[in-house]
């Protein structure tokens, strides 16, 4: 892999550490958008085979094969770059997007409408065509089952780490599948802002009981996708289609404190330019990302054709 590509990794990284910051906006989404979600499922359930096989087989001596077998399938030159990119990317957008939602709230959700709803593409071109009555349907009850998710009222829970290593387990299940904002869980109860807060103070007990959590909803939910995407690719696709749509609902610009859904008000010209610039960015990054799979399958198709000699 080269440097080119891996510094690419490091920046799809950071756009997935901001999408997982923003309310609405699933980091698992850009990850499809960007072109690194199958490799990031895959090498997540590697890695979590790697971890199980130490420890079961080291004790019982039967040594470290294959858990180095697992370790050796991970894309560690895709996961190590969008590591570095997402965590500083993650404090920026906690640092920066929290006064936006304040201050601007219809123009930063019209912003990430139009970024959603152009990803939408993405997971309907990979289920290709023709479209089944099973696809159709998986798409239909995945859309307004995250459309009625994404309208209930936000709650206020004690912020015990209990509670908090449950929500991030629940909520980490977001990073992988698009469509759902784990930032958006946690803001239905009431977890959000001290999320951030902890994020923005460095508040290490809070963020050591959180990511504890986030590794038992990986470990409980990426074999799961994982399996599915190998198997039932297709009814997989569809639901994430649904699910993207429906989770639309939690970005319409103008709404109540309450998630109650308004008509437009005198910012529909700012709003819709806002709407349309997203769609436009989500639709340079999908045709940039095709472009650069084009070009990896020229260069390998040239690697592997046979060299005929050359006469003088």
């Amino acid at each position: 892999m080269s440097v080119r590509e891996r510094v690419g990794h490091v920046f799809r990284g950071a756009a997935i550490g901001v999408a997982e910051a923003v309310p609405g906006v699933s980091g698992g989404t850009i990850a499809l958008v960007t072109g690194v979600y199958e490799r990031l499922i895959a090498s997540a359930g590697h890695l979590i085979s790697a971890v199980r096989y130490g420890v079961t087989d080291v004790p019982r001596k039967q040594g470290w094969a294959r858990s180095r077998e697992q370790f050796r399938q991970v894309h560690w030159g895709v996961i190590i770059p969008l590591a570095l990119g997402m965590l500083p990317g993650l404090l920026l957008a906690a640092r920066l997007l929290e006064p936006m939602l304040e201050e601007y709230p219809e123009h930063t959700r019209g912003l990430f409408f139009g970024l959603v709803l152009a990803s939408v593409l993405v997971p309907v071109s990979m289920i290709g065509r023709p479209w089944r009555g099973r696809d159709v349907f998986a798409v239909v009850a995945a859309g307004v089952a995250a459309f009625v998710l994404t309208g209930l009222p936000s709650a206020s829970i004690d912020p015990n780490p209990v509670v908090v290593l449950l929500a991030a387990a629940v909520a980490v299940c977001a990073l992988v599948l698009p469509g759902v904002s784990g930032s958006f869980l946690l803001l239905t109860v009431g977890l959000y802002e001290p999320t951030i807060e902890a994020v923005n103070d460095r508040d290490v007990g809070y963020l050591a009981v959180f990511a504890a959590g986030m590794v038992i909803g990986l470990t409980l939910f990426v074999k799961l996708l994982q399996y599915l995407l190998e198997h039932h690719r297709r009814v997989t696709l569809a639901v994430m289609t649904g699910v993207i749509v429906g989770s639309l609902r939690a970005l319409w610009p103008w709404q109540t404190e309450e998630r109650g859904l308004l008509a437009p008000d005198g910012n529909v010209l700012s709003v819709a330019l806002l709407l349309v610039l997203g769609v436009v960015i989500v639709t340079a990054m999908v045709v940039l990302e095709q472009r650069r799979l084009r070009r990896a399958a020229v260069d390998v198709t040239q690697e592997e054709s046979p060299q005929l000699p050359t006469h003088h």
